[in-house]
């Protein structure tokens, strides 16, 4: 094979002025193509909560102890979602929810919301050890769930959790915000289905965070209420796994963890990593608290997607040495190697959603999808092996 001399920022800037043709339109039916005209919101915060048209559900949510809350809310409205309501026990993050949402009736308990007919969805960034038991009760009230990561925090609460949707046929789905909000990862799937890069062989997910000790609430340094690194930034790492290599089951072949550089957060794992392999491929996870204050992101979020026949590499937050922003997609493939700006494309996931709320579906995500995504990060994170220290 000839050596392909390969300039990289002649290529980022040739493709970035090609890159409006470069478009979900290419591999999507007709149907799918309308559909995603009809939904398409641009990245501008004041797009981010828009719908036009007659609200087709009714959500209500009940703790917002995480801001992820806001964007799992922007999904839904941008699926036909009206917020009529919400709960919170903590009466600073209430006020701020108010001025944000003031059409949203504040309630005093939460069975107002639970025992209201009219609702047909809950939305959930509760303590995350407090997500499951929340998810229960809401199931058990008839209504259908979605929840911040990590969904579930041990396998005995995944255990209850199942146990409880097979006997509602309640939906709880888990936001996996990493795929299902990112329009870099929502364009690889559907390049991936398309046939881009063949067969799916391995991926590697890293997941890089900026701690910010300072701005974190106590629940944040306390292991038992936030389920470990991996159950909680790695859930979305599995989630990509299963989802491109397709794989229905998966064990865990070795995972560690460990707080190597914050003694004075004893409470922190500030590291991990997990080997797994699935009946549809292998896969790699690295998560982590270092991202340093020089970054333009709170993290370096990559994801590889290793094909037969090419591999594909997101960028998700942001390019290091490349173009601004982030949603930066690179295909390689036998034929071509092209770089794609997806801050464009379509996030189906909310309007999936609803269908599934009023179809009693599984289009957004299956059911046991979700839970095995949850099974495996527990799993990794119960049986890790411990980091003692890091030699300087």
């Amino acid at each position: 094979m000839k050596a392909f001399d390969f300039n990289r920022r002649k290529f980022i800037k040739n493709a970035a002025t090609n890159a409006a043709g470069l478009t979900i339109f290419s591999v999507l039916s007709k149907d799918a193509q309308a559909a995603a005209k009809r939904f398409y919101t641009s990245s501008a915060k004041e797009d981010f909560y828009r719908y036009e048209g007659t609200s087709r559900i009714k959500f209500s949510v009940i703790g917002i102890n995480h801001d992820h809350i806001y964007g799992m809310i922007g999904a839904v409205v941008r699926g036909g979602g009206e917020l009529v309501s919400f709960h919170a026990k903590e009466a600073d993050l209430a006020s701020a929810f108010s001025k944000r949402f003031p059409q949203a009736k504040q309630v005093s308990n939460e069975k107002e919301i639970l025992e209201d007919k009219s609702i047909h969805l809950v939305l959930s960034s509760i303590i995350p050890n407090e997500r499951a038991p929340l998810g229960v009760r809401v199931m058990q009230h008839g209504k259908d769930y979605m929840v911040d990561k990590p969904g579930i925090t041990t396998l005995e609460q995944l255990a209850e959790v199942r146990r409880v949707q097979k006997a509602t046929k309640r939906i709880y789905s888990i936001m996996y915000s990493e795929r299902l909000e990112n329009r870099a990862t929502v364009k690889a799937g559907e390049l991936v289905k398309a046939g881009a890069i063949g067969k799916v062989i391995q991926t590697i997910g890293l997941g890089p965070h900026r701690m910010n000790p300072t701005s974190r609430p106590a629940w944040f340094f306390e292991r038992n209420r936030y389920g470990g690194i991996i159950t909680d930034i790695g859930s979305h790492q599995f989630d990509q796994f299963l989802f491109f290599t397709g794989s229905k089951e998966a064990e865990i072949v070795a995972s560690q963890i460990g707080n190597v550089n914050h003694p004075q957060y004893p409470g922190i794992e500030d590291f991990g990593d997990v080997m797994l392999r699935g009946d549809g491929g292998t896969g790699y996870i690295r998560v982590d608290w270092f991202t340093p204050g020089g970054l333009k992101s709170w993290g370096d979020g990559r994801l590889t997607i290793l094909g037969t026949e090419g591999f594909i590499e997101i960028r998700k937050n942001v390019d290091i040495a490349g173009p601004e922003g982030g949603n930066h997609l690179y295909l390689v493939n036998q034929k071509e190697t092209k770089y794609m700006d997806c801050n464009k494309e379509p996030l189906p996931y909310g309007e999936q959603l609803v269908d599934d709320v009023l179809n009693r579906t599984e289009t957004a995500m299956s059911q046991e999808h979700c839970f095995l995504a949850s099974e495996l990060a527990l799993k990794a994170q119960k049986q890790a092996q411990s980091i003692k220290k890091i030699n300087a």
